[in-house]
């Protein structure tokens, strides 16, 4: 099911592929993609896939299921880390306030 990085006030969904998340001191995380939902999840509760998974207005599909990434430099995160984001460019169609800095 992969690890997990829970994130407040930033549009994961909308970052786009090459995106940095700078975690602390030193951690970087690129982004890769929207996460695909898989069938472990309907292991654990039926029902799940479908819940990470919505069509809007024009039936184009809308993942909820997070994003991927790779780790290019290890690091220490835990609760409260600080998180730096850098991005290139914009994905299409989402507004995203790069060189954001939270804790």
């Amino acid at each position: 099911m992969g690890e997990k990085l829970t994130t407040l006030g930033l549009d994961l969904l909308a970052l786009p592929a090459d995106a940095r998340l700078h975690l602390g001191d030193t951690a970087i995380v690129a982004v890769t993609g929207l996460r695909n939902p898989c069938t472990q999840l309907e292991r654990i509760r039926p029902g799940l896939i479908k819940a990470t998974l919505e069509r809007d207005p024009d039936g184009n599909l809308i993942r909820k299921a997070g994003i991927m990434g790779i780790v290019l430099t290890t690091g220490e995160v835990r609760a409260a880390t600080r998180l730096t984001l850098n991005c290139r460019r914009r994905r299409t169609g989402h507004s995203l306030r790069c060189n954001r800095h939270m804790t």
